[in-house]
């Protein structure tokens, strides 16, 4: 059992850092039924892993099981991810460890601090919260993006969901000083949708990535980076169709009195009914597309310690 501070490294990843393998940070909420449904959840979390194996990195899962915090679990510990009910932000961190709470999955934000603490560099997620609709009345933001801001680590995403506030979202990105970079795209994605129509600066290669991470370390910037992948064009929902859901989704929650933590996996679920499920596969591929630009940035991160 090898512990970095406070957070226990599975075997698998505490070999990888002392053989500097490439390594990729999961949040695990998106494999609880909190993020997806049974059991599509499951084949999210082996698709992902796959993925992130077959291209010759390590993935490593964070979660908080039996209280501590952990970076990297062992497939015979999945199902208790798989089945989790219990979302820890990084808020939640600290007193689920102290609690000794059987099992929780860990949100962006809490997934970037326990990745940070454990100087991995690259955090692959579907896509990061940020600012709710009416957040001037309900004061409603995402801990993901104050997360960004305080942890040096590379988060491959495909955009911030649509549901959310995105132009003030992206506003409020830039006001915490974290550079938002389009994976060969100028447009950020919007999770679903391949865009929002909100420009970007683009990115064509790892390599920019890890110069723009190098060269903000070398200036004592202590800014994560975020990374917007668009979904596979194949995959992206209708746009028209989509912000019509959303729209009456927001309406919906807002009747049904849903706010805080709920509200995101209350309209994730209606969005996936009401498109007959067509959400749940784009969910999968964005995931896997996420996870192989992931592996690209992370294999370089460890070219450059060679």
């Amino acid at each position: 059992m090898v512990h970095v501070g406070k957070v226990r490294l599975s075997e698998e990843v505490s070999d990888a850092i002392s053989d500097g393998m490439p390594i990729v940070a999961l949040e695990s909420t998106v494999f609880s039924t909190l993020g997806l449904p049974e059991p599509s959840n499951g084949e999210a979390l082996q698709r992902c892993v796959s993925t992130i194996h077959n291209h010759g990195a390590v993935a490593a899962v964070t979660a908080v099981i039996d209280g501590e915090a952990r970076l990297g679990i062992s497939s015979t510990e999945w199902e208790q991810i798989l089945s989790c009910e219990t979302k820890v932000a990084s808020r939640d961190l600290v007193l689920s460890m102290s609690e000794d709470r059987s099992v929780g999955a860990t949100t962006v934000s809490a997934s970037l601090a326990i990745a940070a603490a454990a100087g991995i560099k690259v955090f692959c997620t579907g896509g990061i919260g940020g600012v709710h609709h009416g957040y001037l009345e309900t004061g409603d933001l995402s801990a993901d993006l104050y997360a960004l801001a305080r942890h040096k680590v590379v988060c491959v995403c495909a955009g911030a969901k649509a549901f959310l506030d995105i132009p003030r979202t992206l506003e409020m990105l830039e006001s915490l000083g974290v550079p938002v970079l389009g994976w060969k795209t100028s447009d950020f994605p919007a999770f679903y949708l391949r865009s929002s129509r909100l420009p970007i600066p683009s990115v064509e290669d790892p390599e920019t990535i890890v110069s723009v991470y190098e060269n903000a370390s070398a200036i004592g910037l202590p800014q994560g980076i975020l990374v917007g992948v668009p979904i596979p064009e194949e995959y992206a929902l209708d746009p028209e169709t989509s912000w019509a859901l959303i729209d009456r989704a927001l309406v919906e929650a807002k009747e049904a009195g849903v706010n805080g933590p709920e509200v995101t996996p209350f309209i994730l679920e209606l969005v996936a009914r009401e498109t007959h499920g067509e959400s749940v596969p784009a969910n999968l591929a964005l995931l896997e597309n996420n996870a192989e630009v992931a592996v690209e940035i992370a294999k370089r991160f460890q070219q450059q310690l060679v």
